[in-house]
């Protein structure tokens, strides 16, 4: 009974690990911010790809590469949901701020696109997306240097837009008819994918009559890193100076010269990056595809709203306590061990699948946030009172 409970909590707490990573960044952007950003889970997907395409390629490299692959993939995973998480910032969000009900929606039609692109996308749209932004960007970045752009934008977008749209088309019908299948064929599909460990991840570490898997703990020890290096990178870099001051008090940073745009999309990159690394650690935990993102999505919000918006300590006990109670309950941890009181145990019974163990958990965190609305650890200041 004792080695369940403590294969439960180890469990449960690698779990509340990865939720905790992606649960960082959330907690950064929403607090700075105030964007509700639906599409986190699909940068975590994203993040989880990268982590494939990367192995794939050191597969090839042979046994001795092979087990590095991780940290490389790691830094990856890292700087492609970073660059998607600037791009959606410049391109959707900035546009949005203030207006919680269309940043949702937007975000959450980018969510649907990144989840068929990685469906869909080939040679024949990846070298249309490059053609494209060769000469839509690349033009723009030309114009903008004339001194009356501000009076000839609108006619630049009118004309360029679609030009250079219908080229990146017409080149990707070319190579589509001329290469066909070569060209045509999807890089990933709609069927998931398995990543595979290092050797050095596989197996684990005997501990009595029980065994803790290298990835888990590998996992934990990414988490412990992770918290580390943003906690220090808030508390000690001047960049992180300015984003805890935009998060207490915007306007009154931007009065004093911190240049808030440029803080909100360092924000969202460092947040958006740290999904990717959340992606990289749940590549361990099952195959991925292009719905991995949705499966934590919603407890990552849960876990930034029970440990108060903004605040680093709060985000790390939600995370464990929501991670380490879903598994107990959703795993027949807390079934067996309440056994010898039938009613309980029962209880647990009926909630012992992973569907139900997380109404029971919602049912959980709306009850607590009836008697404290602001979390474990509420925002506190003038501004909040105001």
């Amino acid at each position: 009974m004792l080695i369940g409970l403590f294969d439960g909590l180890f469990n449960g707490i690698s779990i509340g690990s990865v939720l905790l990573i992606s649960a960082l960044g959330l907690a950064i952007v929403f607090g700075l911010m105030g964007v509700i950003n639906l599409a986190h889970g699909e940068l975590m997907m994203l993040g989880a790809y990268t982590t494939f395409v990367v192995q794939a390629g050191f597969k090839k490299l042979g046994e001795p590469w092979f087990d590095f692959y991780i940290f490389f993939a790691l830094i990856f995973a890292f700087l492609v949901a970073a660059g998607v998480g600037v791009i959606l910032e410049r391109g959707v969000i900035r546009y949005l701020y203030g207006r919680p009900l269309e940043t949702l929606l937007a975000t959450w039609g980018v969510s649907l696109i990144l989840q068929q692109f990685v469906r869909s996308v080939n040679w024949v749209l990846a070298i249309g997306i490059v053609i494209f932004c060769l000469l839509f960007f690349g033009s723009l970045w030309i114009v903008q240097r004339r001194s009356d752009f501000d009076r000839i934008r609108n006619w630049f977008v009118l004309v360029m837009l679609p030009l250079s749209l219908g080229i990146a088309i017409a080149v990707g019908n070319i190579l589509s008819q001329t290469y066909k299948l070569a060209v045509n064929q999807p890089w990933f599909g709609a069927q998931n994918v398995d990543v595979s460990a290092p050797r050095w991840l596989r197996g684990g570490l005997p501990v009595g009559g029980f065994q803790l898997p290298y990835a888990r703990l590998f996992i934990i020890a990414l988490t412990i890193i992770c918290v580390i290096g943003v906690y220090q990178f808030l508390q000690r870099t001047a960049w992180g100076l300015r984003i805890r001051a935009v998060t207490q008090n915007r306007s009154m940073s931007s009065c004093l010269g911190i240049p808030t745009q440029k803080v909100d999309a360092l924000t969202f990159a460092i947040g958006s990056g740290l999904a990717g690394v959340a992606g990289c650690a749940i590549s361990y935990l099952g195959s991925v595809g292009p719905n991995t993102g949705q499966n934590y999505i919603v407890d990552t919000f849960m876990v930034v709203v029970v440990g108060g918006v903004g605040k680093l300590v709060g985000t790390i006990v939600a995370a464990l306590a929501i991670g380490t109670v879903n598994y107990l309950v959703g795993s027949g941890t807390l079934a067996i061990l309440t056994a010898p009181i039938p009613p309980l145990s029962e209880f647990f019974t009926f909630f012992a699948t992973t569907s139900m163990a997380k109404v029971m958990v919602f049912a959980l965190i709306i009850a607590f946030l009836q008697v404290r609305p602001g979390g474990i650890f509420p925002q506190k200041g003038r501004t909040v009172d105001a």
